[in-house]
């Protein structure tokens, strides 16, 4: 499947995790880890109806400098973390990058 996508893959501790990646192939967004498959893709969905909007998105700043951003559901819950970015502008342009493609992007189930 080609980018941008969701892929849902199982983790060394055996709980369902997504990532999303954006046109380029680069990951721009990580889940939480979920106990089964159904609440891992529900996560999906919360991203799509989530991510295009701007009062959903917190940046922060690592105690290392470097700054990053979750992805929140209406009850504040974080959904999704991004990587770290060396400034504020281009963990900005990351937000950019999710409310442009989460709505379009399949998703791949490496775990079927």
């Amino acid at each position: 499947m080609n980018h941008p996508k969701f892929e849902i893959y199982e983790g060394n501790d055996g709980k369902h995790y997504f990532r999303l990646t954006a046109r380029n192939g680069q990951n721009i967004l990580s889940s939480q880890g979920y106990a089964s498959k159904a609440g891992c893709k529900n996560g999906i969905e919360s991203v799509k109806n989530n991510g295009t909007s701007d009062d959903r998105f917190e940046v922060k700043e690592a105690a290392n400098g470097k700054f990053y951003f979750n992805l929140l559901a209406a009850n504040q819950q974080v959904i999704g973390k991004s990587q770290m970015y060396a400034n504020k502008q281009t963990c900005q342009s990351g937000i950019e990058a999710v409310q442009r493609v989460a709505a379009e992007a399949g998703v791949e189930d490496t775990t079927a």
